[in-house]
Order: structure tokens, then C-alpha cells, then sequence
């Protein structure tokens, strides 16, 4: 009979016992990984829901007429003050040098005038009645307001002559460009946007349960889904407002509010306007393009600073 010895037993019970402390080590890596990346998500301020954005000038001419120069094409890029549209002047011209003629018109007549009303007003009562005097008077005055007048419409011939010839207001990309020379241009209709390449900047939307650790002048990682490169930016502005269906009064003035799931809160998501600090050049931005922001750093605290971000009177 063979006897086997306690400590004979030792190696095989340490083996029969590691998978299950391997496995529990993983089951605790596991948890705590979770964990961490638990924390990490209610914690970091970051979303993946942001939007380029930047202000976009509508061009609409102030007065009517054919194209005869359309000197930009379909995304070129424009400098303030070079000429996106010339209309016609012709007729502008003409209606300049006719206004610029009643001018003169009136001035002779003014002049005629005052000089009539003098000559009476120095007339002693027996060669002129006070009566004629005052009506003499009020002839002059009558047509200094029509001299000013005259002025006033020589002033809005200038400046729809000067209208013809329509300029970018500031940098930027031409876009939406449908119009072509001969064109029939309309006064208060679009003709063509310029996107201002100085504006660019991006709205992320950040669910209300973070925003306790959003703070104006906060570092800001910028991720946009077409490029690999990150950008960095900084927090210059917070939402105040946003669109509740609640508020909404019906027709009779009263709160529209609707039926909630008490047991299901969906956190509203506030837009915070991130400023980029420098844009390599070969990133071309677009209004509209996608982008992630993770806030990465705190604002520089000082004494004029509130708890919110918000500089103090």
C-alpha cells in the first residue's frame, strides 16, 4: 500500500488554485478599469457632438439693374474691399446729372427768390403793404426748402451710383455663387455669401451634468472628424438659453407641458463657443465640419473671477 505524504500534495493543489486567482485578478482588473473609466467619463468635460462654425455675409445689392462685371468665381477667396459685383450704371449716371441739374434749377430759383423778398422788405410801408412783404417771404422760404430738397436727392443719386459697385465687406470665401454677368440683379435679393475666414470657431454641445466644470478661458482640445491632427482652443462663451418644449404656450397663452418618465432624465446638451488658438495652413475649415472637444485645462484663476467663469463687475 503506498502512502502519500501531505506535502506531496502541495504543488497540485497550488496548480488547481492558480486559474482561479488569475481569473479573479482579471475580474479585478477588469472592475477597476471600469471604474476608472467610469469616473473618467462623468468627470472630464468632453463631447463628441461639436460643429465648426462662422459668420457668413449675405450680399444683396441696395439697387437693381443688369450685371456687367461678376470678377469672383465659387470659393475664391476675397479681401476686404475687393469688388465682388458691378451693376450697370448707366441709368444711375443719368439720374445723378438730372438731380446734380434740379439742384442748379432750384438755386436760381432760391436766389430770385431772397433777392424779391429783400428788395421788399427794405420798401417803406407806402410803396409795399406789410401783407405783400410776408408773402414775398414766404415765397424765398418755399423754395429753400425745395433747394434742400434738390440737395437731398443729389445726395441719393450719389449714393446709388456709388451702390452699383458692390465689395466684400470683410475676408472671406465667396460661396453660394449662382449669378452670372447679364444677370438681372434685385435690390434686397441675394446674389452670392462670403464666409469671414477671420470668424471660425466651434460650438460644442455639452450635456448639462458637466458643466460645472466648464469655466470661461478653459483649455480646450479640438479633434475634427477630417483631419488627424488635434487643434487647441479656449472657451469664450457658454450658452444661456436653449429650446424647451415646455415653454411653448398654445394658442390660448397656456404652458404646453407634455408627459415625462420620471424614472428617465435625458441631460439637455448646452453649447459652449470655442475659440481655436492657431489653424495650420493645411487645415482648410468649413462651417458645419464635425468635431470632438475635451476641456483640458482649468481658466487662469484671478481675483476678478467668479466661481462661474464669469468676470465680476
Amino acid at each position: 500500500m503506498t502512502i502519500i505524504h501531505p506535502a506531496d500534495k502541495t504543488p497540485s493543489t497550488l496548480r488547481s488554485l492558480l486559474p482561479v486567482a488569475l481569473t479573479l485578478c482579471a475580474l479585478g482588473a477588469a472592475g477597476m478599469l471600469g471604474w476608472w473609466t467610469w469616473q473618467t467619463y462623468m468627470q472630464t468635460a468632453w463631447t463628441r457632438d461639436g460643429t465648426v462654425r462662422a459668420y457668413v455675409v449675405t450680399v444683396t445689392p441696395q439697387v437693381s439693374g443688369r450685371i456687367v462685371e461678376l470678377p469672383v468665381k465659387g470659393d475664391q477667396f476675397v479681401h476686404k474691399g475687393d469688388p465682388l459685383i458691378v451693376i450697370e450704371p448707366d441709368d444711375y449716371q443719368i439720374a445723378l446729372a438730372s438731380a446734380e441739374a434740379a439742384v442748379a434749377r432750384a438755386k436760381a430759383d432760391l436766389d430770385n427768390k431772397q433777392a424779391q423778398a429783400q428788395r421788399r422788405a427794405q420798401l417803406d410801408s407806402l410803396a409795399v403793404s406789410k401783407e405783400e412783404q410776408e408773402s414775398f417771404t414766404a415765397v424765398a422760404n418755399m423754395a429753400e426748402g425745395a433747394y434742400q430738397q434738390a440737395l437731398a436727392n443729389r445726395d441719393q443719386a450719389k449714393l446709388n451710383l456709388s451702390r452699383t459697385r458692390i465689395v466684400s465687406p470683410v475676408n472671406g470665401y465667396v460661396t453660394n455663387l449662382l449669378a452670372q454677368p447679364g444677370d438681372f440683379a434685385t435690390s434686397g435679393q441675394r446674389v452670392l455669401s462670403v464666409v469671414d475666414s477671420d470668424s471660425f470657431w466651434v460650438d460644442a454641445y455639452f450635456e448639462e451634468s458637466v458643466l460645472n466644470g466648464i469655466h470661461l478661458g478653459d483649455t480646450a482640445r479640438v479633434a475634427l472628424m477630417a483631419y488627424p491632427q488635434e487643434l487647441t482652443g479656449r472657451v469664450t462663451g457658454i450658452g444661456r438659453g436653449i429650446a424647451v418644449p415646455n415653454a411653448q404656450p398654445d394658442g390660448s397663452g397656456l404652458a404646453t407641458v407634455n408627459p415625462v418618465f420620471t424614472w428617465v432624465r435625458l441631460a439637455q446638451r448646452v453649447p459652449v463657443r470655442v475659440v481655436l488658438d492657431h489653424v495650420p495652413p493645411d487645415i482648410i475649415l468649413a462651417a458645419g465640419l464635425t468635431a470632438t472637444v475635451s476641456i483640458t485645462g482649468p481658466a487662469e484663476a484671478t481675483d476678478s473671477t467668479r466661481p462661474g467663469g464669469e468676470k465680476s463687475p
